[in-house]
Formats: structure tokens, sequence, C-alpha cells
């Protein structure tokens, strides 16, 4: 399928005069992003020459920039006068997903990645799209500037909300990005114990989300290097001593993994920080201690796991086994790296199972750093095997291989469709997707404000918003509705956002360009549906992916912010009369994933917990994910769980032996 994968288109009223130099350079800068977004697969060149054109490309771009100054920043209301009476157009990118869109090549469903555009065309495309898309709809030559509808006060009257205008504490986004407190030392592909390059001998850049610059060239693995590392899985599976290690061996082992987490928990951290954009504080006090509590609960599972007799109806011995699948395929997905690898490798391997685990493009270093560790505590070659690469050569072509047994898939639901298809197309290998969400926050007219509010910020803005189980549509009973809505934007204009590496910093930036501008474009879509955009809406500084925490009330459930996954920093606040109305309303989603409740009424909470359609319930809490609580979800959300002992069933067979007995004493 040809062509390409964004779609433009300029809309405005009135006449246009010439665009300025600002303007041109901006429109300058698109069309590289779009070119860059366009290009076959087929097409891309070696890394080494990619650079080359990445600095001409530079060059070029700049030259646009490097005698005029940068045109001013846009609100929503801003009168066209205020642009030097130039009215801005409207831009929209239209794109289902601009990174996994389903194609066809030789008959075979697959992945199509397009190459990463260039850092100067990042961050050019990004500012003009952000400014753009909050620049206000300029009524017809001569008339007033028309202010859009849905920018309306609290109060009823129209105009830009005082909240827009205040600044969020942003001061650690504006500083020189802080130097990393450590040294990429692993990008090569994990293969059979040893680190190796790819079989093409390419490579792509990982970029540092506060910038848009290059962190490190990682190998990229496609269909022969997955061919590779399934063959060395097979084979440590096969005849390695993996499977065939005492199940407390295997538990020493994972223990022995753990306690060097531990031992290295800044780096992984930091490694984790700066590939992805999380805070670092996240990070090194929560998520890698996470990861490690998580290797010693299936540490624990592994000589646990054991079979059943059962009685026969005759003369008969029954045993039910279970064993372990073979070799299982895993994709993890780039907003929990660390986490991710922790819920599918712990499970695979206390189960006696070997692996090839594919990391996501945009955050490969964690994984190989922590794969490195496993091997220092003992496990033998070629049971955990790791190929960083992309969707369309490297994860289809571990989906859709013949001699994978199970496959483990982190994603959106759109790409989980499509992996189950190659699944099933391929050898029929079971599968286990966890998938997106729109998660209900329901919260009753009984609560206490201050805290509802404090639980609902953290339930969506965690993670920068970047959290399938975000509770992405807050529900607010009506007599409490309006006090919760300032609060919440009281609350949200306190949000810390800047450098994840500073201390005390909420939110640092999103993972890359793409998502930065898929959020913006949600953000649009609220304003126009007539959603109240109380405060946020835009971008944070001219450099890296920052996105002001944003906050809409008056939400309707028939809106895209109300219905779809932004995975972002936008909080939906919708409002509600009673409890057979919002369940209703709550379950009124494709999605069933999660589900948070705050009330103070037992009764209300039970009739909450178990009218809700999701896969798990917080009451009174948010995103508590002990090892042993099972996570996944209903619906579109996904397949099967992960943690806890649900999460071992997908890494085990069953096997009923039966044998005859004779003269026996009992049966």
């Amino acid at each position: 399928m040809g062509g390409p994968y964004v779609t433009l288109r300029c809309t405005s009223r009135g006449p246009h005069p010439v665009p300025s130099p600002q303007q041109s350079a901006a429109v300058v800068a698109i069309k590289i992003h779009l070119t860059s977004l366009s290009s076959p697969r087929s097409q891309r060149k070696s890394s080494r020459e990619r650079e080359g054109q990445r600095g001409g490309r530079q060059e070029a771009a700049g030259s646009h920039y490097s005698h005029q100054p940068a045109p001013p920043p846009l609100l929503l209301g801003t009168p066209a006068a205020s642009t030097g009476g130039y009215p801005l157009p409207l831009l929209y990118l239209a794109a289902a997903d601009q990174r996994r869109q389903r194609v066809r090549f030789g008959g075979r469903n697959k992945f199509r990645t397009p190459p990463p555009p260039t850092p100067m065309a990042r961050r050019a495309a990004s500012s003009l799209v952000s400014r753009c898309l909050l620049a206000s709809r300029a009524a017809s030559a001569g008339a007033a500037p028309a202010v859009p509808s849905a920018l309306r006060r609290p109060d009823g009257t129209r105009g830009l909300l005082p909240g827009v205008l205040q600044r969020f504490s942003t001061a650690a986004a504006a500083e020189e990005p802080i130097s990393p407190p450590v040294q990429v030392n692993y990008t090569k592909l994990l293969i059979n114990g040893n680190f190796v390059d790819s079989a093409s001998g390419k490579t792509f850049p990982t970029l540092d989300p506060r910038t848009g610059e290059v962190i490190a060239h990682v190998a990229e693995g496609d269909a022969e290097d997955v061919n590779r590392a399934v063959a060395a899985a097979r084979k440590a599976f096969d005849e390695g001593p993996w499977p065939k290690m005492t199940a407390y061996e295997r538990s020493l082992i994972l223990l022995r993994f753990a306690d060097l987490i531990e031992k290295h928990n800044d780096e992984i951290a930091a490694l984790e920080t700066w590939d992805n954009g999380k805070p670092y504080e996240q990070a090194a006090q929560i998520e890698v201690p996470m990861v490690a509590r998580l290797m010693r609960y299936y540490a624990g599972w592994a000589d646990k796991i054991h079979g059943l007799v059962v009685p026969a109806d005759g003369p008969h011995h029954v045993q039910v086994l279970h064993e372990p699948i073979g070799v299982a395929g895993q994709i993890i997905p780039w907003n929990f790296p660390l986490l991710m690898f922790s819920w599918k490798v712990g499970p695979a391997l206390a189960c006696g199972n070997t692996l090839v685990l594919k990391t996501a493009e945009q955050t490969p270093l964690s994984a190989l750093y922590i794969s490195k560790l496993l091997h220092e505590a003992g496990l033998p070659e070629g049971v955990v095997n790791v190929v960083s690469g992309f969707g369309p050569t490297a994860g289809a072509a571990l989906a859709s291989h013949m001699d994978v047994d199970k496959l483990a898939f982190t994603g959106s639901t759109d790409t989980g469709k499509i992996v189950l298809e190659l699944a099933a197309r391929s050898n029929l290998k079971p599968v286990t997707l966890e998938l997106g969400g729109k998660s209900p926050f329901v919260i009753m007219d009984d609560a206490d404000v201050d805290h509802a509010v404090e639980l609902a910020h953290f339930a969506l803005f965690f993670n920068q918003g970047q959290c399938c189980c975000a509770g992405s549509r807050t529900f607010v009973h009506e007599r409490i509705y309006d006090e919760f809505v300032e609060k919440a934007k009281a609350r949200a204009l306190k949000r810390v956002v800047g450098d994840p590496f500073k201390k005390g910093v909420e939110q640092g930036p999103q993972i890359d360009d793409e998502q930065f501008n898929k959020i913006l474009r949600y953000i649009r879509s609220g304003v126009d549906s007539g959603a109240t955009l109380m405060t946020g809406g835009d971008r944070l500084g001219d450099k890296g992916f920052y996105i002001q925490p944003t906050i809409f009330s008056d939400v309707q459930d028939g809106m895209k912010i109300a219905q779809e996954e932004i995975f972002g920093p936008v909080q939906s606040i919708l409002k509600f009369k009673d409890l057979n109305e919002v369940i209703k309303r709550a379950n009124a989603s494709q999605y069933g994933l999660a589900a948070g409740v705050f009330t103070k009424s037992l009764d209300t909470a039970n009739t909450l917990t178990r009218a809700l359609r999701v896969g798990t319930v917080w009451v009174n809490c948010f995103d508590v994910f002990d090892a042993g609580i099972p996570f996944g979800g209903y619906k579109q959300s996904g397949i099967g769980r992960e943690k806890g002992i649900d999460s071992l069933k997908n890494y085990l067979q069953v096997k009923a032996v039966v044998t005859p007995i004779k003269n026996a004493a009992w049966l």
C-alpha cells in the first residue's frame, strides 16, 4: 500500500497575505517531517547514510531560522491582529496510527514502520502543529475575530479561560537538560547469550524525549535475526539445561537476578528515564524495585507448580501434568519497558520456558541492560534472547513464526488485533494480549473532594498519562461537580513539568513526536466538540515533547476525548446524576481494562465493583500493582491475565496421563 501515512489539510477563513519567512520555514519543516514519515521502509538507507542526510537536512532547515526571530506562541482565542494580521490556518494531521499501519507485502499481513524523522524536522513539525492546533479560528475578512464557542467560561460567558493564561510549574523544562548519570553499553541484539550485530548490519537511533536528539544507535533486528533468536531459544529448550534443571535451581537464578537489579538500581532507572522520559524518582523508587519484587515473586512460584492426580471411574491412574509450553515470543511496549519485561519474562522463566523478546523501538536500552544481568545471575545461553527492531519486520516475524509456541503482546488494541491474526495464520499459537483502555474513575457525592481530586489527578497524569489503565474518564456527581472541577484545575496548575532527571519533577516529556502530536490533535478535537478547556492545551518550551497538564470540563460521552485512548496528560471530567446512570455510561465503551471508585459507602462500592465490566476495580485507590494481583481486561482491552497465579497458566501446557492399574488397593 503506497502513499503517505499522514494527510495534510489546511483550512482558514478570509484572504491570506503572502506567508512570512517564519511561517514558510515551519511549512518546510512539516514537509520534511511528512516526507520522512511516508518513505517506504524498503527505501531506507543505512544508519551511516541516514546520519549524513540528517545533517544536511538540519543545515537546510536551520538556514530558514538562522536570520529570523521565532514566531510568537499562539494561545486559544488569540486575535488575528497579534499574528501580524495573518490569520494562521488550522492544520489537521489525520492518521489512524502513523507507526503501525496494516499493509500487505506478498500476501502476508505485516506492520509497517516509517523511518524516524530528523531531529530538526521533529522539532519544527511539533512546534507548528501545536501552534496551529491552538490558534483561534479567524472570522471572515473585515469581521471581528471570532472566539470558538468551546471556549466558554464556567459562568457561561465566552472567552479565553483564565487558567489557559496561567503559568505551570515548568521552570525545569526551560533549563538545559541534565546529563544522565549512566553510560549506554549495550546496543546490540542478545542472541544465544551474546551481544551481536543484526544480520543486515543496520541500526536505528533511539531518541531522548527531552530534546529529540539521538542517545545511541541500536542494532535493528529483522526476520533473519528473529529466526536466529528463535533457533537459539528452541535449542535451549530442547537440548539445554534450563527446562531440565530442578525448579529450585531455576528459582535461585531468578533470586540472584533480583539481587543484581537492586544492586544496579540507579543505573537501570537512569537508562529508563533517559530513553523513556519518565521521572527518575518514579523509575528509581517505584518501578525498578517493583521489577526486583516481581522476580522474587516468580522465583517463589518456580518450585510450587505441580500437577494433580484425578480419581477415575475405573481401574486407571490419572495424572494431570503442567508442562512448560516451549518457546515464548514476547513483545513489550514503550510506556513501562522494565515492568513489562518483568511481567512477561518472570512467569515464562518460572515455568521453565525459553523466550525471544522484542523491545519497543522507542525504548530498547533498559531491557538489554537487565538481560545482561540475567546472564550474570547464571541463566544458560539461549534461554532469553532480545531483539530490538520495528513492528513491520521484527514484530511481524516473531508473531508469525512457525517455531514459536506461545505469544504475549502488550500495546494498542489495533496492533493487538494484527498480532492475533498473524499468530492464527501461522501455527495457531496461543496469544495473551494486554491492550488499550479508557478507564472510568467514578467519584460519588459523599467523597472528600480534596482527596478525590488528588487521587483522580494521579490516576490520569501518572507516567505523563501514558498508561493503558489511566483513569481518563473522570465521572463526578453533579452535587460536587463544580467544586471538583475548580480544584482539579488548581492541582493541574501546580503540577511540576520538566526535565525528568530533576528532583521534584512530576511529569516529563511524552515519548516522541508521534505521541506528542497525537495528543495535541485530541486536545483540538475536545475544543472543537464543545468541551470547556479549563487549563493547559499547549506544548511547553521549544525543545522536546513536553505538554501542559490539560483539563476539560463539560465533556459528553459522544466526544472523541471521552471515547478514544489519548495516552497523554489530558483529563476529561464528566457529570452524572445517579448510580444507575453512571454504571451504564461507564460500561458504554469498547474497552474494559480498569476502573476507579471513590466513595465512603460500602454498599455503593459493592454495587459498582460488581457492575463495572472491567478487569480491575480500585476502590478509594488507584494503580496498585502488587506482584500477586492479576491484571488484564474485558472486551477489547485484551485476552488473559498477567501477574499473579493466573499469569503462570499462560506459559504451561496441560497434559493428562492415563495408565491402567491392576489389583489396586483403592481407586
